[in-house]
């Protein structure tokens, strides 16, 4: 299995295994996730092994302390020397899910926003992943003004 940033071949990939992974109201489409790419491909890390993507997790860099919605639509709000690394989907394809891969992942993504000098990681999740995160040493900091996709989600942070 290897780590690796994406690249726009990637697109068809990332855009069926977000489908898989998340409500239809929740994913992110394909046009969205073109335009992120053409911003910010380096903050998109995929586990593949040959040509199957696994895992994957993506999400901006900004300034901005907290992630809002508007985020996932809007990939000009990225700023590659911002202080926070978004995580807007951490994912594992069905077939490849409780191996630990997400973990992994994750665990890549944290180690290489240290590296870069980021302040730490912010993401949204539902209640139920709120002790996946806190494993990480992510801190509840309760109920997300967030309304994407109609859920109920948690804003956590892992600040350094």
């Amino acid at each position: 299995m290897t780590i690796r940033q994406a690249t726009m071949d990637d697109l068809a990939a990332i855009t069926e295994l977000e489908k898989l992974c998340f409500p239809e109201a929740e994913a992110a489409t394909r046009e969205s996730f073109e335009k992120r790419l053409q911003k910010f491909a380096d903050h998109f890390w995929l586990l593949t092994e040959g040509e199957q993507l696994i895992a994957l997790v993506n999400g901006m860099v900004t300034d901005i302390p907290l992630l809002s919605d508007a985020m996932f639509e809007d990939a000009t709000m990225h700023n590659e020397c911002g202080a926070w690394q978004m995580i807007f989907g951490v994912e594992t394809h069905p077939d490849y899910q409780k191996h630990g891969y997400a973990s992994m992942l994750l665990g890549r993504v944290i180690c290489d926003a240290k590296i870069q000098g980021r302040k730490g990681l912010v993401l949204t999740c539902k209640e139920k992943l709120i002790p996946f995160y806190a494993g990480f040493g992510f801190e509840n900091e309760g109920v997300s003004a967030s309304v994407h996709g109609g859920a109920v989600w948690y804003d956590m942070r892992l600040t350094f």
